[in-house]
């Protein structure tokens, strides 16, 4: 089988210095990307984080601060990895969740402007889970019949996922081939930020989803609490939170002076 394309997609793992979205960075990413014509094309990057990797997040990965060391930034890296990936849609495991907002956090702190207008994501996690709820290296074993070697590899989980979601569509009739439909199958709750901070309501008005203001409408609360807007822009949110509200504030100036 081979997925039904319109244009590329590009299957990604990473491998960071942590879980936190707004402050770890990227050590290690692999890319696979599959043309419509069935061509593929995959990289794979160690990253220097400029940060410490924490003993227990070495052990899970293997990734020391020695192998890192000599390696490139990832703001040197960043246009390369943009190039592959701007005309693509994107794809990964739990990648919804974590992968894909932790690389808009690190492409926007390389003055990249990032963002999701032209892509849809398909997350195989969330297959998975709906399906048959188990970890990458089950998934492996129970859709393709394999041994996951290597696993938190960067470049063994970027190629067992891809594995996976072919194996997923075989054995999932209900499941259509069309990579806009699994992504919004593999949606969990729309929000037009990455970690989930400001989502929509029922108008698909922005509304913010956390704290004393959850389920308001994000205009309201700004023009109401302007301060508001001050207070999320210089606390610890993830730069791509902070770039949603700044468009959602512009917008809403330009509606008035227009």
């Amino acid at each position: 089988m081979e997925l039904n394309l319109t244009k590329p997609i590009c299957f990604f793992d990473l491998e960071t210095t942590g879980t936190n979205v707004a402050k770890d960075r990227i050590v290690e990413i692999s890319i696979l990307k599959i043309f419509p014509n069935g061509n593929k094309e995959s990289k794979t990057w160690l990253v220097n984080p400029e940060m410490e990797i924490p003993p227990e997040v070495v052990a899970v990965h293997g990734i020391s601060n020695e192998k890192v060391a000599n390696a490139p930034t990832f703001k040197q890296l960043s246009k390369e990895i943009y190039k592959m990936i701007r005309d693509s849609d994107l794809a990964g495991y739990n990648s919804d969740r974590f992968d894909i907002p932790l690389l808009a956090e690190e492409m926007l702190r390389s003055d990249i402007d990032f963002d999701m207008k032209h892509m849809v994501s398909v997350d195989v996690q969330t297959i998975f889970h709906k399906m048959e709820k188990r970890t990458l290296e089950a998934a492996y074993q129970f859709y393709c019949n394999k041994v996951l070697q290597e696993a938190h590899s960067a470049a063994a989980d970027t190629n067992a996922t891809y594995e996976v979601l072919l194996s997923q569509l075989e054995r999932y009739p209900e499941l259509e081939n069309d990579i806009k439909k699994l992504s919004e199958f593999t949606t969990r709750k729309q929000s037009l930020d990455f970690a989930g901070f400001i989502g929509v309501d029922k108008d698909d008005a922005p509304i913010f989803a956390f704290g004393k203001h959850k389920g308001k409408k994000v205009e309201e609360v700004l023009e109401k609490e302007p301060g508001y807007f001050g207070w999320i822009i210089n606390a610890d949110f993830p730069l791509y939170t902070k770039k949603v509200l700044t468009q959602i504030k512009l917008s809403k100036l330009n509606n008035k002076l227009s």
